[in-house]
């Protein structure tokens, strides 16, 4: 039986995901509270501690609980004493998809009164008032454009090796178009638009980065080979760091104009080479089918 103890305090803006993201851990044996005021945390883990029946524990917070900026992080602190290893998890969601949201579920939005029922303003504010806890974050999930599948993908790369054996690196590779915006869930973002864009060649416009025609073109050009040779070094270096450092996961994006041909053969070729070395490597490729 797995003896260490595990925290994970799920928080980000409203909307973002998080009831989805709790049941999907109360699956997968954490135990969850909800709207748990950071005043109590400190209490309510030194209890938990002294048993073995809650070692993986996860607690959502947002601005529901008034002092979550003032004192989260203290009382995470605290915590750490407990023999608890923590991680913070975010969620975020773009303005636009927050509110449509919103509108389909027809909920009340936490500040909604504050504005006069401005939805808008509502969730602009709350984004400004979360900012300094999304930069302390461990781990940012945008779930503007995640399905429920790629949502709960996400979020296992990122509990995979909380426990057991910690030589485990998570390795996601994105492509994505510039031109339907960056992911703000990067690490690390590459732009290939510098390589030659096989949407002008009128054989390959409709085919993607998974065709082996597409793919062939793309690596026929020796900037292409050298490009993807540093970019291996990079992460090669970067990995065994991270890892010291007890991050878990790194997301990599690739991106072209449109997303279609170069960003998605760039990051097959990603996974290919690190599939090689570690067994967490995935690959999404966000706007292949967007034109």
């Amino acid at each position: 039986m797995n003896t260490e103890k595990e925290l994970v305090v799920l928080t980000g803006v409203s909307g973002a995901g998080k009831s989805t993201a709790m049941g999907f851990m109360e699956d997968n044996g954490y135990y969850c509270v909800d709207n748990l005021p950071p005043e109590l945390m400190t209490t309510f883990i030194s209890i938990m501690a002294n048993t073995d029946s809650y070692n993986r524990i996860a607690i959502v917070t947002d601005v529901r609980s008034i002092d979550i900026l003032n004192h989260l992080r203290e009382k995470l602190d605290d915590i750490e004493r407990y023999g608890y290893s923590i991680k913070i998890i975010y969620l975020d969601v773009n303005e636009k998809e927050a509110l449509k949201r919103y509108k389909l579920t027809r909920r009340k939005h936490p500040f909604a009164d504050k504005f006069n029922g401005s939805i808008e303003r509502a969730i602009a504010y709350e984004k400004q008032t979360l900012s300094s806890l999304r930069a302390t974050a461990e781990h940012i999930i945008d779930t503007s454009d995640l399905d429920t599948q790629k949502f709960r993908a996400r979020l296992t790369e990122i509990l995979l090796g909380e426990h057991g054996d910690r030589e485990v690196m998570n390795i996601h590779c994105m492509s994505f178009g510039f031109k339907h915006g960056v992911p703000s869930d990067a690490d690390f973002v590459i732009d290939v638009r510098c390589l030659p864009n096989p949407y002008w060649v009128e054989k390959l416009r409709s085919k993607t980065g998974l065709d082996e025609d597409v793919k062939n073109y793309v690596f026929s050009f020796d900037e292409s080979n050298a490009l993807l040779e540093k970019l291996i070094d990079f992460l090669d270096f970067l990995n065994p760091l991270y890892i010291k450092e007890g991050k878990s996961q790194i997301v990599f994006a690739i991106g072209c104009t449109g997303g279609n041909h170069r960003s998605v053969a760039f990051a097959e070729a990603l996974k290919e080479h690190f599939s090689k070395k570690w067994e967490n490597v995935t690959v999404n490729h966000r706007d292949i089918e967007r034109k």
